[in-house]
């Protein structure tokens, strides 16, 4: 499996990337409203340090308006993957950016024949938001298997990212079911590393590398 970072923090990304774990990053903007950059400016740095595909999201919702931003976003680097809402004109723009030879990150995707039209419009990635369907009720990780199912079933290449993951869980489970990417916060890849027994196996370690001759 894959690990891409969800994020708008610069630092958080090169950490990750300094551990030899990374190999992507999604941002989205919700998260980079959050930080307080603009936009372009902090893809634009992510881009000049990391050379793993990197997310960057279209805001508008019609197919020209995608279309340019798309294209705006393709020059800037050509590890550049255009993330696009999987609505109709989202799939519209999807089929022309395949076309055009730009990178897709097919995203707010919620049941399982969102993502075979995905496919067949030719995406590079799809976004399957399994904590969000967790949240209402519903088995985020069924969907992931259904969509995995599915692209098997038809040789599909587009690849699957297990979106909006909430906790340890959700990447255990995804890495079981052989999906492509998991795209997780900072804090997932530093939870991902501890155990109670780890630590106090490092503590008795330390402890007793003390007590010897030296």
């Amino acid at each position: 499996m894959k690990f891409f970072i969800d994020t708008a923090q610069s630092a958080e990304i090169r950490t990750v990337a300094q551990w030899g774990m990374l190999d992507g990053v999604t941002t989205n903007p919700s998260l980079v409203a959050a930080s307080g950059r603009n936009y372009r400016e902090l893809i634009t740095e992510i881009c000049q340090f990391f050379s793993g595909p990197v997310s960057a999201e279209v805001i508008a919702t019609d197919f020209a308006g995608m279309m340019k931003e798309a294209r705006d976003w393709a020059k800037l680097s050509p590890n550049i993957v255009v993330k696009i809402p999987l609505i109709a004109s989202g799939i519209q723009a999807v089929s022309a950016c395949a076309a055009e030879g730009i990178a897709t990150n097919v995203t707010l995707c919620f049941q399982p024949l969102q993502a075979l039209a995905a496919a067949k419009a030719g995406a590079t990635y799809i976004s399957p938001f399994i904590g969000r369907l967790d949240d209402i009720g519903q088995e985020g990780m069924h969907l992931l298997r259904e969509i995995k199912t599915m692209y098997t079933n038809y040789q599909l290449s587009t690849q699957i990212i297990a979106a909006s993951v909430r906790h340890l869980e959700h990447l255990r489970q995804a890495a079981l079911l052989k999906v492509d990417i998991a795209t997780i916060p900072f804090k997932l890849f530093t939870e991902m590393l501890k155990h109670p027994l780890t630590d106090q196996g490092l503590a008795k370690f330390m402890a007793d590398a003390k007590k010897i001759p030296q």
